[in-house]
C-alpha cells in the first residue's frame, strides 16, 4: 500500500464522502498539513512525528476553544483512520482539547427587526458586478428566515427545485450531504415565482442553472451572502444583549426556529408533539440537533408559564377550598 501522505489524505477524503460527508473544511485543513509537511522535506505518512504535528499545530493558532478543537479533532481522525487502514501500527499524537468556556446565546431576530433587515436588503443598489442585488438579498434571506434555511441551501438553489405548482423547494445537498422536501407557503412561493420569472426574462435554461446568481453561471456565494448581511446588520444598528453573541446570517435560521416554537405555544399546540416535524423540517438527523436552535427567550419563558399556570389551577383552586 502507497504510504506516501498525500495518497492517504485523498484516500481518508474519499472514504468519509462516500459516508455522505462533505469534509470541506478538514480537506482545507489536511491540505495546510500537507504543506507543512512538505515544507520540512516530509512525504510519508509515517514521518508524522508528534513534534511536527505539535509545531504544525502551533503555526496555525486558534485563540477559540471551539476552532482549535476543530483543528484537534480532524488531525486525530484522520491519524485514527490511518491505524485502522493499517496504515500506522499507533497513532503518532494524542493533543488535548481546550474546555470551552460557557457560550454565549445566538442573536434572534424579532419580526420587527427581521422586516427592517429584508426593507433594507430590497433597497440594495446595483454594481458593475452584481444586478439585482437588492431583490436578490432580499430572497435570500427571506429563505432564511421564512424556512429556516441554511445560507448554503439557499444560495444553492436551482431553477428545477422550486415547484410552484406544488408549493415545494427541493433543497439538494444539505448538511452531511442529504437532501429533503421543504413546503413553503403563498408569500414564499410568490417570491419565488418572481425569482423564477427575472430568470426567465435574463433567459436562463429552463432546469439546472442557478436560481440567484450575478453572472447567469455562478450561484451567489454563501460568504458573500454572509458579508452583505454583517453589513446591513452594522448599518441597522440593532442592539445586541450582554452575553449574546452579535448577528450573522445564520442567526436567520436561529430566528426560524425559535419562531416556530412560540407560535406554538401561542396557537395552544403542543412543541414536545412537533419537535420530530421541525427537526425533518430543518434538515437534521433527530431533535437533539434542533435543540441547540431553541434559545430560551423571555417570550417563550412566558408562554410556557402561562401554560403551565392554566395547567395547575385546578390543584391550586382544590387546595385553597
Amino acid at each position: 500500500m502507497n504510504d506516501s501522505l498525500a495518497s492517504a489524505i485523498a484516500d481518508f477524503l474519499a472514504h468519509k464522502r462516500a459516508l455522505g460527508r462533505k469534509y470541506q473544511t478538514e480537506e482545507a485543513t489536511l491540505r495546510l498539513l500537507l504543506a507543512f509537511a512538505d515544507q520540512h522535506e516530509v512525504g510519508d505518512l509515517r514521518g508524522l512525528t508528534a513534534c511536527l504535528l505539535d509545531e504544525f499545530v502551533a503555526s496555525r493558532p486558534r485563540p477559540r476553544a471551539r476552532s482549535f478543537n476543530h483543528l484537534v479533532g480532524v488531525l486525530g481522525c484522520f491519524l485514527d483512520w490511518a491505524v485502522t487502514q493499517q496504515r500506522l501500527d499507533a497513532s503518532p499524537w494524542h493533543r488535548t482539547r481546550r474546555r470551552e468556556t460557557a457560550r454565549r446565546l445566538p442573536f434572534l431576530l424579532d419580526t420587527t427587526q427581521a422586516r427592517r433587515l429584508l426593507e433594507a436588503a430590497a433597497a440594495l443598489p446595483d454594481n458593475p458586478r452584481a444586478t439585482g442585488r437588492g431583490r436578490t438579498y432580499h430572497a435570500i434571506f427571506a429563505l432564511c428566515y421564512g424556512l429556516g434555511l441554511r445560507a448554503g441551501e439557499a444560495c444553492g438553489l436551482r431553477l428545477d427545485d422550486v415547484d410552484i405548482d406544488r408549493q415545494l423547494l427541493v433543497v439538494r445537498g444539505g448538511k452531511f450531504g442529504k437532501s429533503r422536501l421543504v413546503p413553503h407557503g403563498p408569500r414564499i412561493g410568490q417570491l419565488l415565482a418572481d425569482q423564477l420569472e427575472r430568470r426567465r426574462v435574463e433567459g436562463a435554461p429552463e432546469h439546472d442553472a442557478p436560481l440567484f446568481t450575478f453572472d447567469g453561471r455562478r450561484s451567489v456565494h454563501p460568504g458573500t451572502a454572509s458579508q452583505t448581511f454583517h453589513r446591513l446588520v452594522l448599518d441597522l444598528a440593532f442592539p445586541v444583549p450582554e452575553g449574546v453573541t452579535p448577528a450573522h446570517l445564520h442567526s436567520l435560521r436561529h430566528s426560524f426556529a425559535v419562531g416556530c416554537l412560540l407560535r406554538w405555544y401561542r396557537e395552544g399546540l403542543d412543541p414536545s408533539t412537533r419537535l420530530y416535524q421541525l427537526s425533518t423540517f430543518m434538515g437534521h438527523v433527530d431533535p437533539t440537533s434542533t435543540a441547540v436552535y431553541l434559545t430560551i427567550t423571555p417570550q417563550l419563558l412566558a408562554e410556557a408559564n402561562q401554560r403551565f399556570e392554566a395547567f395547575a389551577q385546578p390543584a391550586w383552586s382544590e387546595l385553597k377550598s
